[in-house]
């Protein structure tokens, strides 16, 4: 694929069509990321429209999951194989058919169906997105870009319940599609006319690769996401058996498997997810302090609303409510957290914004069934600038680095570790959750203690993960770009 025009021009300089080409993906990319989390508040409404199980109903959350990690992979090879229109053209058609078969879908099978059809072009959008803004992009902007990137990762999945909850006050669950899909048409549309791009020469799929992905990262998030027994954790308080373990035993054999036949065919480029970012330091920094960040996102969008409805005793809607300021300052403060990377580099904003972390999640464990909401709505506020302060500057910290050959294959990494460790970080929490409260219970504290103590321990997890993330902050530095001569890009000085 050619480099851009865009990429000719001075430095301080974007194309006006580039612009509006990444405002069109992040909007598409924000109302398919949104969709990942607005159907968690609607699943005991869908248990009772379609009478089935708890379990059941749960898997339109789970299989979403399976779908994203499974897919998400291959987007490496899919975005060296065709181009950009082609593949944002297959994205919105597969999210916008599974939205449409969702919202008239007469039976639980079809709505399940549907959210697979859905999760297959989620898992396109993301990496196209980074990609996309990696490639036409010049470095010197990439923080503020990037920020961008950082509403529609964190602040999506934030307001998901809160939409959700307004919908379902007023109207019918159908409706939550119905509202999605014009918007998902319309980006369909404009993105269809506007993007453009050429293909590279790939190489021919690697079967054997897919025949090891595909059930290696499906079986490792099905495993996590089990762990936990459910959002609800449920199944998690008389223990998960001995069900998930298998699959996490037979997830990491078939991924060994995979990493070590992608190290072979890199070689010949010919890899279905290319490792080779993970020579370049900057980058496996950058995406370990994402992957212990998202357990704790992951783990708190589960464990507050939980929290929130069964200690408190909020509805959904107001739980909801609740949870939207932090949401919104996260979507205002991303792109000036973004521009102030690019001034000043990710060291002055991460390591106050892991500090900022570790206080609120260690504040959370002290929560108990008489704290003030207000102090709630305050401490997720503090939450939120945490994580407006982390993710923006990891981003372009680990993916400035990576030549343009690389850019697909690295966005197609971090979105894959994104998404083993949001589901590492709710099977983990809500496991932890559980069976403090089951013991707290065998103690003989009263069922409302019992629940206090099992979120205080599962929020104090939650802070061991911020602790680490905080540390990692302090490693971080500015990257130097890979069109920049410098051993730092030379995979032989790693």
């Amino acid at each position: 694929m050619p480099k851009s025009a865009a990429t000719e021009r001075r430095p301080d300089q974007l194309d006006p069509r580039a612009r509006t080409t990444i405002l069109t993906l992040l909007i598409a990319a924000f109302v398919v990321i949104l969709n990942e989390t607005i159907m968690n508040v609607a699943l005991p409404r869908l248990q009772v429209a379609f009478d089935v199980s708890e379990s059941t109903v749960q898997w339109l959350a789970t299989a979403f999951l399976l779908t994203m990690s499974v897919v998400i992979p291959t987007t490496g090879f899919l975005l060296r194989r065709f181009a950009i229109r082609t593949v944002f053209i297959l994205a919105m058609l597969l999210f916008s058919v599974g939205t449409l078969l969702a919202a008239v879908a007469p039976i639980f099978g079809i709505l399940l169906a549907a959210r697979v059809i859905q999760a297959c072009g989620t898992a396109i959008m993301m990496p196209l997105l980074m990609t996309t803004i990696l490639d036409i992009v010049p470095p010197q902007k990439r923080g503020a870009m990037m920020g961008n990137v950082s509403i529609v990762i964190s602040v999506a999945p934030a307001v998901g319940p809160t939409i959700s909850g307004l919908i379902l006050q007023f109207l019918e669950w159908r409706w939550i599609f119905l509202l999605v899909l014009p918007v998902a048409l319309v980006a369909l549309f404009i993105g269809a006319r506007l993007l453009g791009g050429e293909a590279e020469e790939a190489k021919p799929l690697s079967v054997p690769s897919l025949l090891l992905a595909a059930p290696g990262f499906g079986l490792l998030v099905y495993g996590l996401s089990t762990l936990g027994g459910g959002h609800g954790g449920g199944a998690a308080a008389t223990g998960p058996g001995a069900g998930p373990f298998v699959a996490i035993g037979v997830a990491l054999v078939l991924l060994t498997c995979f990493t070590l036949l992608q190290l072979r065919l890199q070689r010949q480029d010919r890899a279905l997810l290319d490792l080779r970012p993970f020579t370049y330091r900057p980058f496996t920094l950058s995406l370990a302090l994402m992957v212990l960040a998202m357990v704790s996102l992951f783990g708190i969008i589960i464990l507050l609303p939980l929290f929130l409805q069964n200690v408190r005793g909020l509805d959904p809607l107001g739980t909801g409510l609740l949870l939207l300021p932090g949401g919104l300052l996260m979507g205002l403060l991303a792109p000036v957290v973004g521009r102030l990377y690019d001034k000043v580099g990710p060291r002055p904003l991460m390591v106050p914004g892991g500090v900022i972390l570790v206080a609120v999640l260690l504040g959370y464990t002290q929560l108990t069934e008489t704290t003030p909401v207000w102090i709630m709505v305050v401490a997720h506020l503090f939450m939120s600038l945490s994580f407006a302060l982390l993710f923006t500057p990891a981003f372009t910290t680990g993916l400035n680095p990576l030549p343009h050959h690389l850019h697909s294959h690295g966005s197609a990494v971090l979105s894959t570790l994104q998404q083993l460790g949001g589901a590492a970080g709710t099977a983990l929490l809500v496991g932890i959750m559980a069976s403090g409260t089951v013991g707290a219970a065998a103690e003989g504290l009263g069922p409302v203690q019992a629940q206090v103590e099992g979120y205080q321990q599962g929020f104090l997890t939650a802070a061991i993960f911020a602790v680490l993330v905080l540390v990692l902050s302090c490693f971080m530095r500015k990257s130097v770009f890979a069109d920049e001569p410098s051993a730092e890009h030379t995979p032989a000085a790693h």
